[in-house]
C-alpha cells in the first residue's frame, strides 16, 4: 500500500472551494486545451467528444445570471470542453432558449461543439410518453429554441412502457433521416430496454443507439460497472457518465468542510439521484451516517493528495476506463476551473491510492453469481 505525507509535494489544484463560493482564483482566458483533457469516441461511433462535458442543468439554474452563465460557457470552449448537455428535466425551455442565444452572440463554428438535449421528461401529461408524435414535436421545438439546423445526439430520457419499442426506433431513425439529428441515444434505461432497442434497430434496419448516460460516482458503482462495459463490448453503446457534482459540501458539527451525496440515500438500487423514491426515515438516517463516516475518509485522502474532496471525486470517476464522457456541474466560472484541475490528479491515483479508496468505500459491485434452474428443481 502506497503511503501517504503530509509533505508530498502538491499539484497546483488552487485553493480548495466549496460550492457555491467565489474564491478570486485565476481564470483561464486563453483558448489552449487544459491539461489532461482528452478526446474519445463516444460509443463505437466516429463521433469525438471530450472526455469531461458540461452539464447546463445548475449553469442555467434560477440564481445564475444570464452574464454568468455566459461565462462559464466561454470558459468551457477556451478549455477544450466540446460537449454541452441539455434536458427540458433540469432548466425546462430556459436552458436551450439561454444556450442558443449565447451561441448566436459568441459566434462559434457550429463544427466545434456537440450538444446534447434529451425528450420524453416533461410534467404536463399532454406531452409525456415517446410516441412518434411527441418525438418530433419534442426535436422540432427544441431546434427552434436552441437556433439550430441540427442536434448532435438526442436522447431519450428514461423509457416508456407504454409505448411499444418499435414506435421509438422508428420514430428516431426518422429524426435522423431528416437532418434534425445526427446520433441517438438513451439515458437512465435498464439494460434490458437497451438490448431491447438495439434488437428493434437491427431488425428493422434503423439507426442504433451510440450511448447511455447514466448516474456513476463513488457510491453508485453497479451498472455503471458491471454492465454498460458489456454493452459497449457487445452492440457498441457509449457511456456518458454524471454524478459527482450532484454532490455538494455539508457541515459537520465541529465545523469541518465535507461533501456528502445530493437526495435520498436509497438502499435499494444504491443509488442518491434527485429523481429516486424516499426510503423509510430510519434506514434513510442510517444511510446517511455511513455515507458521512465515508466522505470524512475520502476528504482525508483528498488532503493528503493536495485537493478537494470534489476534485478527487471526478479524477476517480474518469480513471474507469469505461466512462468516455463526465459531465461536469458550475454556477461560476471559479467553480468549473477548481472542477477542470481535477483531470492534474489523474497521473497520480496510482494502484495504491486506488486500493485505498476501495477500502474506505467498500462498496465495489459484485455480479450476482448465475443459478441454475436444475438446482431448483
Amino acid at each position: 500500500m502506497e503511503e501517504f505525507s503530509g509533505t508530498t509535494a502538491q499539484l497546483d489544484f488552487g485553493r480548495s472551494i466549496s460550492l457555491g463560493s467565489n474564491p478570486a482564483i485565476p481564470v483561464r482566458n486563453n483558448a489552449t486545451a487544459t491539461p489532461g483533457l482528452r478526446y474519445k469516441n463516444l460509443g463505437k461511433s466516429g463521433l469525438r467528444v471530450s472526455n469531461v462535458g458540461l452539464g447546463t442543468w445548475p449553469i442555467f439554474s434560477p440564481g445564475v445570471s444570464e452574464e454568468q452563465a455566459e461565462a462559464i460557457l466561454r470558459l468551457a470552449i477556451d478549455s477544450g470542453i466540446n460537449l454541452f448537455d441539455l434536458s427540458e428535466a433540469h432548466s425546462g425551455t430556459r436552458a436551450e432558449l439561454e444556450l442558443g442565444k449565447i451561441i448566436q452572440k459568441a459566434g462559434w463554428k457550429r463544427t466545434s461543439f456537440v450538444i446534447t438535449t434529451k425528450i420524453y421528461w416533461s410534467t404536463k401529461s399532454d406531452e409525456r410518453g415517446l410516441s412518434r408524435k411527441h418525438i418530433i414535436e419534442s426535436v422540432q421545438a427544441s431546434l427552434q429554441r436552441l437556433q439550430l439546423s441540427y442536434i448532435d445526439i438526442i436522447l431519450v430520457h428514461k423509457a416508456d412502457s407504454m409505448c411499444p419499442m418499435e414506435e421509438i426506433v422508428r420514430a428516431m431513425n426518422y429524426v435522423i433521416s431528416q437532418g434534425w439529428s445526427m446520433y441517438w441515444g438513451t439515458a437512465r434505461w435498464s439494460p434490458v430496454e437497451i438490448m431491447e432497442a438495439y434488437t428493434n434497430c437491427r431488425q428493422f434496419n434503423c439507426v442504433t443507439p451510440i450511448v447511455e448516460q447514466a448516474e456513476y460516482h463513488m457510491f453508485c458503482r453497479e451498472k455503471a460497472e458491471l454492465y454498460l462495459p458489456e454493452m459497449y463490448n457487445k452492440i457498441g453503446v457509449g457511456f456518458m457518465a454524471w454524478g459527482p457534482l450532484s454532490m455538494c459540501l455539508g457541515d459537520t458539527q465541529n465545523s469541518e468542510r465535507l461533501w456528502l451525496p445530493k437526495g435520498s440515500f436509497k438502499t435499494k438500487s444504491q443509488s442518491y439521484s434527485w429523481t429516486e423514491d424516499e426510503v423509510n426515515k430510519e434506514e434513510r438516517l442510517e444511510e446517511t451516517r455511513r455515507i458521512f463516516d465515508k466522505a470524512r475518509d475520502i476528504s482525508t485522502l483528498a488532503e493528503k493528495l493536495g485537493c478537494n474532496a470534489m476534485q478527487l471525486s471526478i479524477a476517480w470517476s474518469l480513471k474507469h476506463e469505461p466512462v468516455q464522457c463526465l459531465l461536469l456541474g458550475a454556477t461560476s466560472p471559479e467553480q468549473l476551473h477548481q472542477s477542470l484541475q481535477a483531470l492534474q490528479l489523474l497521473p497520480r491515483l496510482s494502484t495504491g491510492v486506488m486500493l485505498e479508496i476501495e477500502r474506505i468505500l467498500d462498496n465495489k459491485p459484485v455480479r450476482p453469481p448465475p443459478i441454475s434452474t436444475l438446482a431448483l428443481r
